[in-house]
């Protein structure tokens, strides 16, 4: 938290109005620092003491703000009352009368169901985010500041708040207004131009990575603000979009037609300046070859009993299997496919060669290195009894990996965060809760 970071605001090189926002957000924070809840107040990790206000919904954001529950945060995520998020609904499958789809992306979160449409509801979201070291919310541009609740209008209050704008397009320009859906993003921002088999359909990605690779971006900017605040003390505006993320993502397919004019196609599991690299069909189904390297390529040669193609001109170097792209090819298939898909892989067992085959979820789950590298959690949910999700990729020496808290059903830490952080009266409680202000 910030209060843990500063000592003393005369350090700062910032403005007098602007410091003395900062010594009643200090003094605010001093009421109520430590997390009540018996399962949060366990949790330790990087962003221990840190509280997010997460006001997004569906993937980007919640991905986002799941992250740094991850990591120990607090993370308050702020719903519909009656609806809740709009994962809550996208089914099936169902664990309980829970959506998976929710489950997956909400674990170590706390519900509050605010209806901010309401003033008393803007109210409660504005108190809320002084008490906040960061907010998150994906809504169109401009539709949060029509209920006074944009960054510059929380900044007054809350000097020291990093908001974080998760949008479709950003926050101006042309596009700024459109609903910002990863596969429609996809599609204009040029990645489902290069994905799916040469000369087939355009096809979209298995999962929204547009999305998620948005959240991550998301997390790291955060990280990087919290950073940049523990020098000046004072929080910034994060302007985060689908479209800039993904056309960020093209990297070397983007580079080669920025600098050599090259116009993308699409090559199914291929890569256009690698060969071979890409998945080979067996005689019972598929594998997947690499060979990233002139030096690997002469191994696989070798382990294919192909020796005499990594000798001639037209295949030595990767330029020029490139450039011989489809009749290499034709000799590498007729060879994969002249026997299985596990005798290949133990031939290639410990050759160096990147390999692999391609698992469907059974397999995956299954995996004797998921299992190693303990990617799948086992939650207890109130409603849905265990849940199990995949778990997070990252691990850290210092940093245990807490048991994580169960994805929230709809509002149910309402009173709780209200009754802690704003110090409200069970009267005052109850009389929003009769007036549809809270749920």
């Amino acid at each position: 938290m910030l209060s843990r970071q500063i000592t003393s605001t005369k350090t700062l090189n910032i403005c007098v109005e602007c410091r003395n926002r900062i010594i009643r957000y200090l003094k605010g924070r001093s009421i109520s620092q430590k997390c009540t809840s018996e399962n949060t107040s366990k949790r330790t990790g990087p962003l221990s003491g840190y509280r997010i206000l997460d006001m997004s919904r569906v993937l980007a954001g919640p991905y986002c703000t799941m992250i740094l529950g991850d990591l120990g945060a607090e993370v308050i995520k702020i719903e519909r009352p009656g609806s809740g998020d709009d994962t809550r609904s996208w089914g099936p499958p169902f664990k309980g009368s829970e959506s998976v789809y929710f489950l997956t992306v909400n674990r170590n979160k706390k519900s509050v169901g605010v209806d901010i449409k309401s003033k008393k509801g803007q109210d409660i979201i504005r108190k809320l985010a002084t008490k906040c070291d960061v907010l998150v919310e994906n809504y169109i541009p401009g539709k949060l500041e029509k209920y006074g609740l944009g960054y510059h209008q929380l900044k007054n209050e809350a000097p020291h708040l990093i908001y974080c704008s998760i949008s479709g397009y950003g926050q101006t320009g042309p596009y700024a207004k459109r609903a910002g859906y990863d596969v429609i993003v996809s599609g204009v921002a040029g990645l489902m131009y290069i994905t799916g088999p040469k000369d087939g359909e355009p096809c979209k990605v298995g999962v929204a990575m547009t999305d998620l690779s948005t959240g991550l971006y998301a997390h790291g900017a955060i990280m990087a603000a919290i950073l940049q605040r523990q020098k000046t003390g004072q929080g910034q505006h994060i302007d985060c979009d689908l479209f800039s993320t993904q056309v960020a993502s093209l990297i070397n397919i983007g580079a080669n037609y920025l600098n050599a004019g090259m116009e993308a196609t699409k090559h199914g599991t291929a890569h256009p300046s690698i060969v071979p690299y890409q998945a080979f069909q067996t005689q019972d189904d598929y594998i997947l070859v690499g060979a990233g390297n002139d030096g690997q390529f002469k191994i696989l040669c070798k382990i294919l009993d192909l020796d005499y193609l990594h000798q001639d001109n037209k295949f030595s170097t990767n330029k020029a299997r490139v450039a011989n792209r489809e009749e290499l090819l034709d000799i590498l298939k007729k060879k994969f496919n002249s026997n299985t898909t596990q005798y290949w892989l133990n031939l290639l067992e410990n050759s160096g060669i990147p390999y692999g085959p391609i698992n469907n979820m059974a397999a995956v789950f299954n995996d004797p290195q998921t299992l190693h590298n303990n990617m799948i959690q086992e939650i207890h949910h109130p409603t849905a009894a265990d849940v199990r999700l995949p778990g997070p990729p990252v691990r850290f020496s210092e940093f245990p990996r807490p048991v994580p808290t169960a994805p929230p059903t709809l509002g149910e830490h309402t009173d709780h965060v209200i009754k802690d952080l704003l110090q409200l009266g069970s009267d005052e409680i109850d009389q929003l809760r009769k007036e549809g202000v809270i749920q």
